[in-house]
């Protein structure tokens, strides 16, 4: 091997350790984004972070790259948002991989509404689910005022979702009290399951 060759080589090491920190400054910009991103609760724009391409095999969604990277370890506030804007998306595994990191279900509620009133809203059955096996508290009160059923009877009515039934019978079923929901509420369905654990 001639000097030539030991050169070319250098330089194709050093070309490469160039991309490899611009990738570098890119995940550190990505990184920087998400958490303003979670900061401001721009959880819809944030959605291609908490999912992965379908027939991607093998990859995970980047948040949970930064999770296992540590890069959360200093952003606690914008790692409990994470699992806010995962329950908003639906996005379980994202979100039960939070909750065994011990992320609390009830402290990012930065957007005025926790993890467990956002999927209620947002019809997501599953991360209901997910989080009230979490033991997530069910009388946190949103910026609106309401309790988890209290969203979940409003967006029953409002903003109808294919689950909604299902997630009222879920908080219900866990405990939620019907004290400070409007009864009745002018929707038989809603009403009938309101009846069914105790509304008068």
């Amino acid at each position: 091997m001639g000097p030539r060759h030991a050169a070319r080589r250098r330089r194709a090491a050093d070309r490469e350790t160039r991309v490899m920190k611009s990738h570098g400054n890119d995940d550190d910009h990505a990184l920087r984004n998400a958490l303003t991103g979670l900061r401001h609760g721009d959880f819809s724009r944030l959605e291609p972070l908490f999912t992965v391409e379908s027939g991607d095999a093998g990859s995970r969604p980047r948040i949970l790259e930064w999770l296992d990277q540590g890069r959360f370890d200093a952003h606690p506030a914008e790692l409990a948002e994470a699992l806010t804007c995962a329950c908003f998306l639906g996005c379980v595994t994202v979100a039960g991989r939070l909750l065994l990191k011990d992320v609390d279900p009830a402290s990012g509620k930065r957007t005025g509404m926790d993890a467990l009133h956002w999927a209620a809203n947002r019809g997501q059955l599953e991360a209901v689910r997910l989080l009230l096996k979490h033991k997530a508290p069910l009388e946190t009160r949103s910026r609106f005022g309401g309790t988890v059923l209290g969203t979940a009877v409003w967006s029953a009515l409002n903003e109808p979702k294919p689950n909604h039934a299902l997630i009222l019978e879920e908080v219900l079923k866990a405990g939620a009290k019907t004290d400070d929901v409007e009864y009745p509420s002018g929707n038989a369905q809603v009403d009938q399951i309101l009846e069914r654990f105790g509304a008068r």
